[in-house]
């Protein structure tokens, strides 16, 4: 996929436009908060009326990061001059904040960095080769000469670090940890972040995984669990995260691959998927409707549970490994 980044439009439509929607991708990881809270929070600096949505609401181990508070769970009412879309591949991936936006707001800017982005909206800041959203807003931020404050820069320096698994992806480059310096210097503390939005976890985390490994199988390099409804209540968590499951499953030396099939209220189930340099889930991803990256993607497919998985696996065992270049 190419590079497409219209600087020009998308700094003349916000500053053309007084009321700002931005919503990012449903079960939202620290870089869709990140990159929601960091450009919310630039763009309020600039004296724009700004509203954020993402359908759930920040999940808890985020909700730390500056302007969380102010982040809807729900969009009923309201008109907006511009929506921006921010780390979501597609209109769907966006939920219903993203439909009801699209329908209220005459321009949508695309703000991403998915190789499988399906181009919607009008005006496109799309950088495949980004590792984070993040990265993304900086550079539009820095483009627009407004300066970085602490409030732009904690949000900005957790999509960073969650996204590249603490700079540990091979996607890393020297240019990424200059990005995270600028960041630290405006005021961001690396240590905190690390600790509160990748390394920590509350005690129904523990819970959840107890339930769901008993479930984990190993087949060839695959590695797979589920997460059923009844996993969920007996942790008392809700279906927005799988809470790092998948992250641990593809740490198994054994594995190439790793899938978390997580079973949804309404029947569907929710599909993350992570892979070791070499192997590329994200077609798979895309072909089942969802996105992401070489690395990390997902998808929601219909169910059963059981279906999900035959389904699903087959096409991960199909997954030939890169070739050297």
């Amino acid at each position: 996929m190419s590079e497409q980044v219209n600087w020009p439009a998308a700094t003349e439509a916000v500053q053309q436009a007084t009321k700002i929607l931005i919503v990012t991708h449903v079960s939202p990881d620290g870089d869709a908060i990140g990159s929601l809270l960091g450009l919310a929070n630039a763009l309020r600096e600039m004296d724009k009326k700004v509203t954020t949505v993402v359908d759930g609401g920040v999940p808890d181990n985020l909700d730390f990061l500056p302007g969380a508070g102010g982040v809807q769970g729900k969009l009923k009412r309201g008109k907006w001059d511009l929506m921006i879309s921010v780390d979501a591949s597609d209109e769907p991936r966006t939920g219903l904040a993203g439909e009801y936006g699209r329908a209220h707001s005459p321009k949508v800017i695309n703000l991403d960095h998915h190789p499988t982005n399906v181009w919607f909206g009008d005006i496109f800041i799309v950088v495949p080769t980004a590792v984070s959203a993040t990265e993304i807003v900086y550079d539009w931020l820095v483009y627009m000469q407004h300066p970085i404050s602490k409030r732009i820069a904690e949000p900005l320096l957790a999509g960073l670090v969650t996204d590249t698994l603490g700079f540990r992806t091979n996607n890393v480059t020297a240019r990424t940890l200059e990005i995270a310096q600028a960041l630290i210097k405006a005021g961001a503390s690396l240590s905190d972040i690390v600790a509160r939005a990748l390394v920590s976890k509350p005690y129904n985390t523990i819970e959840l995984w107890k339930q769901s490994l008993a479930s984990v199988t190993m087949n060839e390099t695959i590695i797979s669990a589920n997460v059923t409804q009844a996993d969920l209540k007996q942790a008392r968590i809700g279906e927005a995260t799988d809470r790092g499951l998948v992250g641990l499953l593809v740490s198994v030396d054994e594995a190439k691959i790793a899938v978390v099939f997580k079973e949804l209220a309404d029947g569907r189930v929710e599909l993350s998927m992570r892979s070791k340099p070499g192997y590329d889930v994200s077609g798979v991803a895309l072909g089942l409707g969802g996105g992401g990256h070489k690395q990390a993607a997902g998808a929601t497919i219909d169910g059963p549970l059981d279906a999900a998985r035959e389904r699903v696996l087959a096409l991960l065992h199909a997954i030939q490994p890169d070739q050297p270049a």
